[in-house]
């Protein structure tokens, strides 16, 4: 492959160009056979070759050097600090790490104090317990702190370790599954902040109104327009002068934010609509103009949250797929469905990217999917006695119940589906049960291979751990 040749630092139409190494080290050893004569021996292993090697690896370092405060000046191509200061023009700041919460009982001796007192969860993360918590009657609720920070999960049941001594304070446990915390804001998604931040002043007030929602501290997402079918205008925007297919009014606006207050959105709305359009949804708030003290009724849409059960089924290619790796498919797609923008639907496409990324080696992958299927319809969801390694399950109601179904609850293991049902109470299922119980929550639900729309705009899929189950063939 031939050496590009030797170039200054420009800075043209791509931004700053500058040589390589190879290109600064043919450039010096060309000077020098021009100075001391074409004859002159000059190849890796002599003493010139060396030291014009040094000098061209400093030069090219410079360069390097030079090549990143380049790039520091551009929130496009900042990174680290560089993107933090470049930022401030625009008056952000990086969002910091928090820390996941969760409701824990303590089980003890009624006046038992905790002073300082952790709990663990099964991964060995410690909960700190605030201090001093008063044990009484027998047990108390409070709010425990995880000391890691980030997103650290905790299903219900897992912070259950008692880690510090102290005497009167026998159990703890989690009711409820932890609300995870937030990691340190990446570049990424601090450069996609600061692009919303500069769309603010835009040339469309319903973009200028996407944008000053997006803005609102705590709005993680805001509901893309989708196109009306037959035009114009789109699932937020009505602009004719009658309802449209998506059941919007006439000459409305329909945004649909996902986070924040109900009063800091709807003040959003307000001050970035334009003139004269209705705002359309389900959530009302009086806004009151901060300048004439004129007031106004905003109206906006909160997503309803759409659950998605997911059943895959991996191979293992040699062997039978770990439960590291069972645990990171299930991840990845929980996080996948929870990435959806507001009305996206489930592409299972993407669901099987989403399983085959985490291989770590992708052309010789340790495993591979037998079998995926996805569905949000919800037949059933009632109670049932289950009986360890029997199939047979008693339901306390049966609406809907049907062969093929699949069937998600305590004691019935993943890939576990309906089979001979005809009618009445006893179901029969593909596997044995894994326990022996009575009101067990059971739900059945009608799963497939093509992908899910959701049922409106406002619509927004929803991952949740154990609605995804993962099991190896």
């Amino acid at each position: 492959m031939s050496i590009i040749p030797y170039a200054a630092p420009t800075i043209g139409p791509d931004g700053l160009t500058v040589p390589s190494y190879q290109s600064i080290l043919q450039d010096n050893v060309e000077a020098y056979l021009n100075i001391f004569g074409q004859n002159q021996v000059v190849d890796p292993s002599s003493a010139i070759y060396q030291l014009l090697s040094i000098l061209s690896i400093k030069m090219s370092d410079v360069c390097q050097a030079l090549q990143l405060a380049y790039n520091q000046s551009s929130p496009q191509t900042a990174v680290g600090a560089g993107l933090d200061r470049d930022v401030k023009m625009n008056g952000l700041a990086r969002n910091p790490f928090t820390y996941s919460t969760c409701p824990v009982t303590l089980t003890g001796t009624a006046g038992t104090i905790v002073t300082n007192g952790f709990a663990q969860d099964v991964n060995g993360n410690l909960w700190a317990i605030p201090s001093p918590t008063t044990i009484v009657g027998g047990s108390v609720t409070v709010v425990a702190t995880c000391t890691t920070p980030g997103a650290v999960v905790a299903e219900p049941g897992q912070i259950s370790i008692v880690s510090s001594l102290v005497n009167g304070w026998t159990a703890v446990t989690n009711a409820s599954a932890a609300t995870p915390g937030d990691p340190v804001e990446t570049d990424s998604q601090l450069r996609a902040r600061q692009s919303i931040s500069v769309a603010l002043p835009s040339l469309t007030t319903l973009d200028s109104t996407i944008a000053a929602v997006l803005a609102v501290p705590g709005v993680v997402r805001v509901a893309p327009g989708y196109p009306t079918s037959g035009g114009p205008g789109t699932s937020i925007e009505n602009p004719t002068g009658s309802i449209d297919s998506w059941g919007n009014p006439a000459h409305s606006v329909s945004i649909v934010a996902d986070g924040g207050t109900d009063a800091a959105v709807a003040q959003a709305i307000y001050g970035a609509r334009g003139i004269g359009p209705l705002t359309h949804g389900t959530t009302s708030v009086l806004v009151t103009d901060p300048q004439t003290g004129y007031q106004m009724t905003v109206s906006f849409y909160r997503p309803t949250n759409l659950p998605a059960f997911v059943n895959i089924v991996l191979v293992g290619y040699g062997n039978t797929p770990t439960t590291a790796q069972i645990a990171a498919v299930q991840t990845a797609v929980v996080n996948y469905l929870n990435s959806l923008a507001i009305g996206e639907q489930i592409s299972i496409g993407a669901l099987y990217f989403e399983v085959m990324n985490v291989n770590p080696n992708i052309s010789n992958p340790p495993f591979g999917i037998q079998s995926l299927q996805v569905g949000t319809t919800v037949a059933d969801s009632t109670t049932a006695s289950t009986t360890n390694t029997s199939p047979t399950i008693t339901v306390a109601l049966a609406t809907g119940i049907a062969n093929g179904q699949l069937v998600i609850g305590a004691g019935i293991p993943p890939n576990t589906f309906v089979t001979g049902y005809t009618s009445g109470t006893s179901v029969t299922l593909t596997n044995n049960c894994t326990a022996t119980a009575s009101g067990v929550p059971v739900t059945f639900i009608t799963v497939g291979t093509s992908d899910i729309a959701m049922p409106n705009f406002y619509y927004a899929a929803e991952g949740i751990t154990a609605n995804v189950e993962v099991s190896a063939s």
